[in-house]
């Protein structure tokens, strides 16, 4: 999360366009690295969890590596544009709140209770949230394709926590946490569509993780984040590392590198190609949590998860159609994540 940066700062859907389409297929090959390197975060960081350590702690080490990472090119982005920066400073601390930080800190929750897929599916439940939203807050009735593909995704949902045959285990625990991760996304969209367009995406994403780093070292020096630190080394892809090792990987791939890389594909592709590449973000998580963890959902949660997916990208292709919807306020849509 579960998170392309640069899609979410112009909503992804019912904008100009700001630049003009260029190098499209070196723009693909970037948007697929970036949702490549969202991806390693599960099932690397799960190999923390299941080596003892706290969802808080694992969250806490990611985000503040990789605001550390960024915080030097964040401030060059801006180039003393501090007016900007402080007359959207609410949007900024929110998005570092719930988008950054709380979508973090559900998912890592989630994967402790689920499998590394099917937490990331649940968590992308967000672009259907969206539409929800857009409708009733907005009354922008969405059009017949959004219709089925939100029926797609539902029915996605069902299958991948086997609601009708009953045959896998899921846990309510872990389900909710993944919900809260879904939400926490709709609202890292929502927020980042209110930044204004003098206020770079890597400056927003450098700040959203400054006051993520920020706000979970107070909420753990207060007692009330669990930051329990685990083993010295931990399991990972069938040998045992130390636990910097995957530390490293979820903080300079799966969030530093990745957001860099999701701002080079939207300048390359445009935010709506970006976001709607970003979507194989769940497939390539499946891949990873199979190749390092030996994870893999059961046949019935992987028909689900492409129902989910299919659902997904018929949201994205009825959203691209014409020029969008003309409403009063700004209209934000979903894109890949975490």
């Amino acid at each position: 999360m579960g998170d392309a940066l640069e899609s979410a700062g112009t909503g992804g859907v019912a904008v100009p366009p700001s630049r003009p389409v260029r190098h499209p297929l070196v723009g693909l090959g970037v948007a697929l690295a970036s949702a490549a390197a969202f991806a390693t975060s599960g099932a690397f960081g799960k190999s923390l969890l299941v080596g003892g350590w706290s969802p808080g702690a694992v969250v806490t080490m990611r985000i503040t590596l990789a605001a550390l990472v960024l915080l030097g090119p964040a401030l060059w982005s801006l180039r003393g544009r501090w007016a900007a920066l402080r007359r959207n400073g609410w949007v900024v601390v929110g998005y570092g709140l719930t988008g950054v930080a709380g979508c973090q800190l559900a998912y890592f929750n989630a994967v402790t209770h689920l499998s590394v897929g099917v937490a990331l599916l649940l968590e992308y439940l967000a672009p259907v949230l969206i539409v929800g939203w857009l409708w009733l807050r907005h009354r922008q009735t969405p059009r017949r394709l959004t219709i089925a593909g939100v029926a797609l995704a539902v029915a996605g949902l069902l299958l991948v926590l086997d609601v009708v045959g009953g045959g896998a285990s899921v846990s309510v625990v872990g389900v909710l946490w993944g919900l809260g991760a879904a939400v926490c996304l709709v609202l890292y969209f929502l927020l980042a569509d209110h930044v204004d367009d003098d206020v770079p995406p890597l400056a927003l994403a450098g700040g959203g993780l400054v006051v993520g780093a920020a706000s979970l070292g107070l909420a753990g020096l207060v007692g009330v984040l669990d930051m329990s630190r685990g083993a010295a080394r931990v399991p990972l892809g069938g040998v045992v590392v130390d636990w910097w090792v995957p530390v490293l990987v979820i903080a300079i791939v799966a969030a530093a590198f990745a957001y860099v890389t999701g701002i080079a594909a939207v300048r390359m592709l445009g935010p709506k190609v970006a976001s709607f590449v970003a979507l194989t973000e769940v497939l390539f998580a499946v891949l990873f949590a199979w190749l390092v963890l030996a994870e893999l959902p059961t046949p019935v949660q992987l028909v689900g998860g492409l129902l989910i997916v299919a659902g997904l990208v018929a949201v994205r292709a009825d959203e691209s159609r014409g020029p969008g919807l003309v409403v009063d306020e700004p209209v934000t849509g979903p894109a890949a994540r975490p």
